[in-house]
């Protein structure tokens, strides 16, 4: 004997003479409360009734937190680039002009990576030391919108008061050894 399958009471239902659909009392099928909320709510950490269709659908790493970011992996969003990018590109990031190339990178900073063939000048927001170094002995020049060295980087500007004390210090220091000079 062959088993039938069970259709379902909204479609056993259909016209019978009571309006809803097999579904009970008209407030019964309204909004979404016969079907615990709507899409995807009931679904949370706590729930129950939908875990199982989120799981079957999205695997068993949907819920829960996972892991951190430390600090140290976080990604360096400044824009760097090296000497060796450059020049390896130059009709892509420079124009050539007369016996130089003129490039314009005003937001990235340049690093001093790989050699110089051509003489370049570039405008930059920075660069580093070795960079400028290199630059310049092909003649060219690197033209910084903020210039910071590693000496500068710490250091607060001092005020008006403590450079006159140092200056006297050094004033008086300068004549002590002097006085001891003539001494000898």
């Amino acid at each position: 004997m062959k088993k039938t399958k069970k259709r379902k009471k909204s479609s056993r239902m259909h016209g019978r003479k009571m309006g809803t659909h097999g579904s009970g009392a008209r407030k019964n099928k309204r909004h979404s409360g016969m079907k615990g909320g709507k899409g995807m709510s009931g679904s949370g950490k706590r729930a129950d009734h939908k875990k199982t269709k989120v799981t079957k659908i999205y695997g068993h790493g949907y819920f829960g937190k996972k892991g951190f970011t430390s600090i140290g992996t976080k990604k360096d969003k400044r824009q760097r680039i090296n000497l060796q990018q450059i020049e390896g590109n130059l009709q892509k990031y420079g124009k050539e002009k007369g016996d130089a190339y003129e490039v314009n990178l005003p937001d990235h900073k340049i690093l001093g990576k790989g050699d110089v063939n051509h003489k370049l000048i570039i405008k930059a927001k920075k660069a580093s030391d070795s960079a400028i170094k290199k630059v310049k002995e092909k003649g060219g020049e690197i033209q910084v919108s903020e210039k910071k060295s590693k000496g500068q980087e710490n250091k607060k500007p001092k005020n008006q008061e403590s450079q006159a004390k140092d200056n006297k210090s050094k004033e008086t220091e300068t004549k002590k050894e002097s006085a001891e000079a003539e001494e000898k």
